[in-house]
């Protein structure tokens, strides 16, 4: 089982002995595998795993490139996208390290040339179309987009309740929508019912227009007054994400209460921390009655690859670790998210550097000094949410190892002992 990788702590120095001979990085190679089979009856195979996946690492962030790609061998042949769950997360960690290798190589070859993405763009419909499939599957088979939506929702709900007439929704990345229905039947269940408009961003045109579609129809079949406003960002603008002037094409009105969500968004605005200021600041100049946000509980922001690598490696030990335990090995929705969606992730956290890296996840400890640096103050999430979230677990993932921690008025979801993601409400 992957729970068994347990947590590093060592403390690796990815530059140490750049100065050192070829020779001697093939020996310290040789001394590394050598090493971990002949402790084989005293270190499981999955702690094996893991420290050859480390080494690997360390050998690409010290440009010993042929170790590297002889270390890649001996992982590719202990990994399968259709085996356990150590066989699975080796084999995604395995693919971005290929290719975070294949890139360093071609740099380094032709100084003057681009490396070639081996991977498919944002830009690529069968790309984008795959990973929206992978998104909805992902919903399906995990609590974790459901528990954080749940308990956003909730804390809206209860920040509006009372005498609010016009309702107001920012959400930050709307996807496909899938927050809101539920929010929308409480909301029509109200005497009397309140006006709802949803502002919904995206950088996908006919995802925005489809989702908008399909609000208003259910909004209507419930007889709740409705408006869905896109705003649609270019997918020609690369800094879109980061680009804090999308707040003043949000349109305000006097007589509305605000809402605004930010689910698993804000992470990819830490490219500039500046800009992230910005925005937060002018977030806390529309006064809006409350700020939901959901991000991983990782660190996967750490300047240092190495250091980034083992704590990506930890914390999606724990993900494959959970979809083990609650999906057969021939679910296919299991390898959608396993291979799209996951994988995508970890290609971006191991594989990509600079610019071209979105998955700037930090934990919220430093979420909490950021925000209340610019401003916010964290409103408790209530005890009903707590059970609210505590029955959405016990009802569709009757697990165990699904474990709910509140800490700083805040929640935490994560599989044994392995914070996954937390969800907060700001106002």
């Amino acid at each position: 089982m992957l729970g068994s990788f347990g947590s590093s702590s060592s403390q690796s120095h990815p530059h140490h002995d750049e100065e050192s001979s070829d020779h001697h990085q093939r020996r310290r190679f040789t001394a590394t595998t050598t090493t971990i089979t002949t402790t084989t009856t005293t270190t499981s195979p999955a702690i094996q795993i893991r420290q050859l996946l480390i080494s690997c690492a360390e050998l690409i962030s010290r440009s010993d490139f042929s170790a590297a790609k002889r270390l890649l061998t001996i992982l590719s042949t202990n990994s399968s996208p259709f085996g356990d769950s150590t066989e699975r997360l080796v084999h995604q960690f395995t693919r971005a390290l290929s290719l975070r290798l294949n890139r360093y190589i071609s740099s380094t070859t032709n100084h003057f040339m681009t490396p070639v993405e081996t991977t498919p763009t944002d830009s690529s419909s069968s790309s984008l179309a795959l990973t929206q499939s992978s998104y909805l599957s992902l919903n399906q088979v995990t609590p974790f987009i459901r528990f954080t939506q749940l308990t956003a929702n909730q804390a809206i709900l209860e920040a509006i309740n009372g005498n609010h007439q016009a309702i107001h929704i920012v959400d930050f990345d709307i996807n496909h929508g899938v927050q809101w229905p539920p929010l929308m039947q409480a909301l029509a269940d109200r005497y009397p019912a309140p006006t709802l408009r949803i502002t919904g961003t995206g950088n996908d045109l006919d995802t925005l227009r489809r989702t908008g579609d399909r609000l208003a129809k259910f909004a209507h079949s419930l007889g709740l007054r409705f408006q869905f406003h896109p705003l649609y960002i270019a997918n020609n603008n690369r800094d879109h994400d980061e680009d804090p002037s999308i707040i003043s094409s949000i349109v305000l009105l006097p007589d509305e209460t605000l809402a605004i969500n930010c689910v698993f968004y804000l992470h990819r605005l830490l490219k500039d921390r500046e800009k992230l200021r910005i925005f937060l600041h002018r977030v806390k100049s529309m006064n809006p009655k409350i700020v939901t946000m959901a991000e991983k509980e990782a660190n996967h922001n750490h300047p240092l690859f190495l250091q980034r690598f083992i704590e990506a490696l930890d914390y999606y030990t724990a993900v494959f670790d959970s979809l083990e335990a609650t999906l057969p090995p021939g679910s296919r929705e299991r390898m959608t998210v396993e291979q799209v969606w996951f994988g995508r992730e970890i290609v971006d956290i191991v594989a990509m550097e600079g610019d071209k890296r979105k998955e700037r996840h930090e934990r919220f400890r430093s979420w909490e000094v950021m925000l209340r640096s610019c401003g916010f103050s964290n409103v408790a999430l209530s005890p009903f949410a707590l059970s609210q979230a505590k029955l959405l677990l016990r009802l569709h993932y009757p697990s165990e190892g699904y474990q709910l921690g509140v800490s700083s008025n805040s929640f935490f979801l994560g599989w044994q002992n392995q914070p996954l993601f937390s969800i907060s409400s700001w106002r």
